[in-house]
């Protein structure tokens, strides 16, 4: 498998609708080390899989941020969130929006199924950062961004970040550097189908 990398905003992977992982392999426990490795390089909390540019419902946290407590390490694959508590507005940022922070309404309280590497489904009740970093990347694995759910007054003070990493991003498609959306999407639509049903 070839090494991973974070894609950027406006990556069409960003807003992929993931589809589930319907085997767990030597290949995916790679896939989610080198996730876990790129995460802690880039200084973050979660991961999501299309974050990465796979379209799997799939991703990890370290609600520490620290790669030597290996204990808070969780990988989901597959999940669903199944109830919501309380709610709190905090500030979010991305990996794949680097540099741009907003304020997000989320449950303070959440419960969580999932998949473990083994294959083990399990159930998890996360209160506050923990909470709010599953929420983030579950948002992820649905294609939504953080930026979708900030209040429309702190949003617009956001754009003109937004919109440079999209110019960033545009000029290096015309440069040939990254792909066509079309491209992109054609090859998503190809890893689809080499782990899903």
């Amino acid at each position: 498998m070839s090494s991973l990398e974070i894609v950027l905003h406006p990556h069409p992977a960003l807003r992929w609708k993931s589809k589930d992982v319907a085997r767990i392999d030597a290949g995916l426990r790679v896939m989610v080390e080198q996730m876990f490795e790129l995460m802690y390089a880039s200084r973050g909390i979660g991961l999501a899989a299309n974050q990465v540019g796979l379209p799997y419902r799939l991703f990890v946290i370290n609600a520490a941020g620290d790669k030597d407590e290996k204990d808070q390490e969780l990988v989901f694959i597959n999940p669903q969130i199944t109830r919501k508590n309380g709610s709190e507005t905090d500030e979010e940022g991305c990996l794949s929006l680097p540099d741009v922070f907003g304020p997000v309404t989320r449950a303070t309280k959440i419960i969580v199924d999932a998949f473990d590497l083994n294959g083990q489904q399990f159930e998890l009740t996360l209160e506050d950062l923990p909470a709010r970093v599953v929420q983030h990347e579950y948002d992820h694995v649905e294609g939504i961004m953080f930026t979708d759910r900030v209040a429309s007054a702190a949003l617009h003070k956001l754009q003109p970040q937004i919109e440079d990493y999209e110019v960033q991003f545009r000029n290096r498609q015309k440069e040939g550097l990254i792909p066509s959306d079309e491209h992109l999407k054609a090859n998503l639509r190809e890893l689809e189908k080499a782990r899903t049903l």
